[in-house]
């Protein structure tokens, strides 16, 4: 007997048709296009940087055959880039490095980087000329030449444990030290170091301070020096007196850290007397000549002789004929050559 109750639905056959053609075309268009790639992992995606590069290092591996020497001079390269902490080394030569580099319009440019190198013990450091100077105080690229045998202060920028080298910054070094240096410097009192960086016929560059001074033959000796190439030379060590701070860079002077040679000199060569001196060069006809305790003594020569018979670097006998107070000068004639 049929039990009563809701009729049944009819079933749409058109309905199910078109659903099971939609589903396969979904299994089929799955089927075609590939699984998607898992995303590389995150260290890969970006370069690492220089500290990246440095932490990353097995130093245990590296360090382990070290000698006692060159795991002291890693060590501080170690500490230098970590900390920033300045170190010191004297330039040993220039070398040029030639690299290509591919513009944004895809035209290949060469270039070349000029850098100091340093060498302690076995590591070679390198400040790319770029890093060599403060910022707006560049100077000609051929100057750097000039700095072989220099003592200059640097700050480790990169490591290159494996190739037993680094890159360093001069630059940085000179930020941190004229920070400290203005904060400290007593003008009048202080007597400072003063490092021979690049030495001209009449100029001398140092570095004092973490600054760049450039100092005249007037700012070195009382005594006249015709070339400064003889007297001072690059890794030279000068004390200077530290006189102001003009324009936030220090103003020193060589020559004053000891007493003026003129001082009592009207007494250790009174008027009329003779005495022997060496020709330190050659001006508008006269001729600066340096006593033995060297004061200047500017001369003229005597009836009986001639400029030709006279070089730089002679030793003659000057006769004293006047001092001039003013300008602390000792005026003379020269009688012979010894």
């Amino acid at each position: 007997m049929p039990v009563q109750g809701d009729p049944p639905r009819p079933t749409s056959k058109p309905a199910a048709k078109a659903a099971k053609t939609r589903a396969a075309k979904t299994k089929k268009a799955n089927l075609a296009e590939p699984p998607p790639e898992e995303p590389p992992p995150e260290d890969s995606q970006k370069p690492k940087n220089a500290r990246q590069a440095f932490y990353s290092l097995d130093f245990r591996t590296l360090d382990r055959d070290l000698s006692p020497e060159q795991e002291q001079e890693w060590n501080a390269i170690y500490a230098s880039f970590r900390s920033r902490s300045i170190l010191t080394g004297t330039v040993i030569g220039v070398d040029d490095h030639t690299f290509d580099i591919t513009e944004e319009d895809g035209i290949i440019q060469r270039r070349s980087v000029r850098s100091l190198v340093i060498i302690g013990y076995r590591v070679k450091v390198m400040i790319p000329e770029t890093e060599v100077w403060a910022v707006g105080e560049e100077n000609p690229r051929y100057a750097i030449r000039g700095m072989v045998g220099a003592k200059v202060d640097y700050v480790i920028m990169s490591v290159d444990r494996e190739n037993d080298c680094a890159v360093a910054s001069r630059r940085m070094a000179m930020t941190k030290q004229r920070r400290h240096t203005l904060q400290t410097a007593r003008a009048g009192r202080d007597i400072v170091t003063c490092d021979v960086l690049l030495v001209s016929r009449k100029t001398l560059m140092v570095g004092c301070g973490g600054f760049d001074l450039v100092l005249t033959q007037r700012d070195l000796s009382y005594t006249a020096i015709a070339d400064l190439r003889g007297e001072y030379k690059p890794g030279m060590e000068l004390r200077a007196r530290l006189l102001d701070i003009q324009d936030g860079k220090p103003v020193v002077s060589v020559k004053e850290v000891n007493p003026n040679p003129f001082d009592g000199a009207d007494q250790r060569h009174p008027v009329g007397c003779r005495r022997q001196a060496v020709i330190e060069g050659k001006y508008a006809g006269g001729v600066f000549c340096r006593l033995p305790d060297d004061t200047t003594c500017l001369c003229l020569y005597s009836n009986n002789h001639y400029d030709a018979a006279f070089e730089t670097g002679d030793t003659v006998l000057v006769h004293i004929t006047e001092f001039n107070y003013n300008r602390k000068l000792i005026y003379g004639r020269i009688v012979g050559k010894r």
